[in-house]
């Protein structure tokens, strides 16, 4: 059996984001309690690539700072020539120039490391040179569409802005993640002109080059829509909050812990919660907070870095920060307590 080669990847976070109406860079923008290309490169840290490459551009200074704790090199797209050549510019970077490249964006905080495993899984058995990751969307609006053939084979991308009105009809999406052998990839980038709405190097225009060379794409068709959509605008990035909050919310309950309200109590990941605690609507708990056990908190309470043991009392509307309560003690309404 073949061995699969290294994985390296690559996540694209150079762009301006004009739609999210901001002087800050798009992906420094938080989603549930940090910035969303932290969501991404948590997501893709248990694949264990060997290198991790961030194309940075606008706000290149404030993106690499943001990134410095975690295993990821930073590299400069000078000019915001599009996503092929954001790619391009890695190829000097690589370690290895036989690598599987693992391509994504830094504005999809939603994207879940399983997807990302069993789409590498995909891609390695089928013994695939590019693999694209697709979803269906009922408004498919400013998504590249799957074009495929007669037999379901994907045969090109193409994007909104060049799209005529039979293909902006195309359900299926080009989600922005892809497999694909280095190989392959840089030979086909270097053949990529920019004939197109925004005359830039587009990186879906590989795919037209690997069909037109008798070289199979496979397609990775995503069924949970929400878990690929990229961020561009302030709503979207309340709906990728609310999204990732109730994901938190509804693994706490699983393991034990009662929420009045989960759609409006803010948990972040960081913070432990023991079992049969209850907690009631508004709550906001953040930081390294850690709950005890059969502990309330009550409606409206927010903490923060506090240390809480088994059956402490929050009383409605207190405000705690680095705040320690031993065992069964309580605080009364509205409270305010902080280490200065």
């Amino acid at each position: 059996m073949t061995q699969p080669t290294p994985l390296s990847v690559i996540i694209l976070a150079a762009g301006k984001g004009t739609r999210m109406k901001s002087t800050r860079a798009k992906v420094l923008h938080e989603v549930f309690f940090e910035p969303m290309l932290h969501h991404v490169l948590k997501t893709v840290a248990p694949l264990q690539p060997q290198q991790s490459l961030v194309v940075v551009g606008h706000q290149r200074d404030d993106v690499t700072n943001s990134i410095k704790r975690f295993r990821a090199e930073t590299v400069l797209q000078e000019e915001q020539l599009g996503t092929g050549h954001a790619v391009l510019c890695c190829q000097q970077t690589l370690s290895d120039p036989a690598a599987t490249l693992l391509i994504l964006c830094g504005d999809t905080p939603l994207l879940r490391s399983e997807t990302l495993r069993d789409m590498l899984e995909y891609h390695q058995t089928r013994r695939s040179q590019l693999t694209v990751m697709t979803t269906l969307l009922d408004n498919p609006s400013n998504y590249g569409r799957i074009i495929s053939d007669a037999d379901e084979k994907v045969r090109a991308i193409v994007e909104e802005k060049d799209a005529d009105s039979e293909q902006k009809k195309i359900r299926e999406i080009n989600a922005g993640i892809y497999c694909v052998q280095a190989g392959f990839l840089f030979n086909a980038l270097s053949r990529v002109g920019t004939d197109n709405a925004q005359k830039e190097v587009y990186l879906t225009d590989i795919v037209a080059i690997a069909t037109q060379n008798n070289i199979a794409v496979e397609r990775y068709l995503n069924p949970v829509a929400t878990d690929v959509l990229g961020v561009n605008s302030r709503v979207e990035l309340a709906e990728a909050h609310q999204e990732l909050q109730l994901r938190r919310n509804r693994d706490l309950m699983l393991h034990g812990v009662t929420l009045h309200s989960p759609s409006n109590t803010a948990i972040a990941a960081g913070v432990s919660i023991g079992q049969d605690t209850i907690i009631e609507p508004g709550v906001r708990i953040t930081g390294s907070s850690r709950v005890g056990q059969n502990c309330l908190i009550q409606a409206g309470a927010i903490l923060h870095d506090c240390l809480l043991g088994d059956g402490v009392r929050i009383a409605p509307y207190s405000c705690l920060t680095q705040k320690e309560m031993t065992s069964s003690t309580s605080v009364p309404p509205h409270t305010r307590d902080s280490v200065p």
